[in-house]
């Protein structure tokens, strides 16, 4: 049996507006994304693309998008990404564009690149703290966001029952 290898792209919904990160769906930006396939690549680069394509994850809180193709022809993917320019939700058109931020092997490549662009981006916003209240918050965001957190967590909460 032949294995077939993907490529996981690591995208970030830009929009000026909040309201558009809110009413996105997984169905609307692979809508977006494949007809700017078909405008920048024709129906080779459609035909090609479309084959394993699918958007994996969508987290439309922080405008997350994880999308999976091939690996022949992910190069045909990332080109074409600078050229969405709306996404269509509920027959409302929201501005935007898809900023890519890491093309990986494995959902668990890109997920380790999330944690470390999060942690980043929440030392940018910890640096420009105007009080110490938001500063005590980012502060505890920053020390929450690892992968081994809640693991350790639901051990402590296990010691603390069986303790009582």
């Amino acid at each position: 049996m032949v294995r077939f290898k993907n490529r996981y792209v690591l995208c970030e919904v830009v929009s000026e507006d909040p309201r558009c990160r809110q009413c996105i769906e997984d169905r609307a930006v692979g809508l977006a994304v494949k007809d700017a396939i078909g405008r920048v690549h024709g129906d080779y680069g459609l035909a090609c693309c479309s084959i394993s394509f699918t958007v994996k994850y969508l987290n439309a809180y922080t405008g997350t998008v994880l999308l999976r193709c091939r690996k022949d022809f992910y190069r045909l993917l990332c080109s074409a990404l600078p050229f969405v320019r709306q996404l269509e939700s509920r027959s409302q058109r929201y501005p935007c564009f898809l900023n890519t931020l890491h093309v990986g092997g494995t959902i668990r490549t890109c997920q380790k690149f999330l944690i470390q662009y999060n942690r980043r981006q929440l030392l940018m916003l910890l640096q420009n703290c105007t009080n110490e209240e938001e500063r005590l918050c980012i502060q505890k965001s920053l020390l929450s966001c690892s992968l081994t957190e809640e693991g350790s967590q639901s051990g402590d909460e296990e010691d603390d029952d069986g303790t009582e």
